[in-house]
């Protein structure tokens, strides 16, 4: 057995273990040992948040994937969450069909850069048929092209110290995944859905496509990427603008 498999089943266990109401307090200081404290977790839900990311990453191996339906699966309705932005800016780059948009990435890399819609879909394109699960209790199946969000970050050289990458949207939302998901082989800039071009009522230009994770994760309307070592100096520091409203920053599923 390798020396990673039994660390996992170990911290597992442990994780486990200390799961009682009793125990949180002592998951969360094994969670920290490993580096498994999510930025969410303060406040009187801080032990849970972090025993369930914590357990998730002990128990899903990092390339375990989502699952992927056929093309006939593909839901008939494809209910919408959230407007377009009414902000000036993304109605003036919606008027000019998005030909002066580009997604800045910053940050910890090595190559700052920024790209057009056209520039990333030149870039090797990836489809996948995944179902977009809402917390609110409603989903749907729907094919999404992209380019890998691994891919764009390897074009950007990404520094051995980040743990996260913050998004950011036109909508003044923000949003971050761990490293494990950012490089995740089906996490995707998404430009295209149900073989056209992404429309404003689903994230137009551009949104992220993470289907490991609940659908709010899957920010719309992205403007800016933001490489990171720490979330505290974002936002209020907990992630996420969902856990600012009840919501976990860690939505695995």
């Amino acid at each position: 057995m390798s020396n990673i498999v039994s660390r996992r089943k170990w911290l597992t266990a442990g994780l486990t273990a200390a799961g009682g109401v009793a125990g949180l307090s002592a998951a969360a200081k094994l969670a920290d040992r490993y580096g498994l404290i999510p930025p969410d977790w303060g406040g009187v839900w801080g032990p849970g948040e972090t025993l369930t990311y914590a357990c998730q990453r002990a128990i899903v191996t990092p390339h375990a994937m989502a699952r992927e339906f056929n093309r006939s699966e593909v839901s008939k309705v494809a209910p919408v969450s959230g407007k377009p932005p009414k902000t000036d800016p993304y109605q003036r780059l919606l008027a000019g069909k998005f030909a002066d948009w580009r997604i800045a990435i910053d940050g910890l890399v090595t190559r700052p850069a920024g790209f057009s819609l056209a520039e990333l879909k030149r870039f090797p394109a990836s489809t996948q048929i995944t179902e977009q699960t809402c917390e609110e209790g409603w989903s749907f199946v729907a094919e999404w092209t992209g380019v890998r969000l691994s891919h764009v970050l390897s074009l950007v050289g990404v520094q051995p110290h980040a743990r996260y990458v913050a998004a950011f949207s036109y909508d003044d939302g923000y949003d971050s995944l761990d490293m494990q998901d950012a490089l995740h082989a089906q996490t995707l800039i998404a430009y295209g859905m149900n073989g056209r071009e992404l429309t404003p009522d689903y994230g137009a230009p551009v949104r992220l496509k993470v289907p490991r994770q609940l659908g709010y994760k899957s920010l719309k309307f992205l403007s800016r990427l933001t490489v990171t070592d720490s979330m505290k100096n974002i936002g209020k520091g907990l992630g996420s603008w969902q856990p600012e409203g009840g919501y976990s920053w860690y939505a695995g599923i």
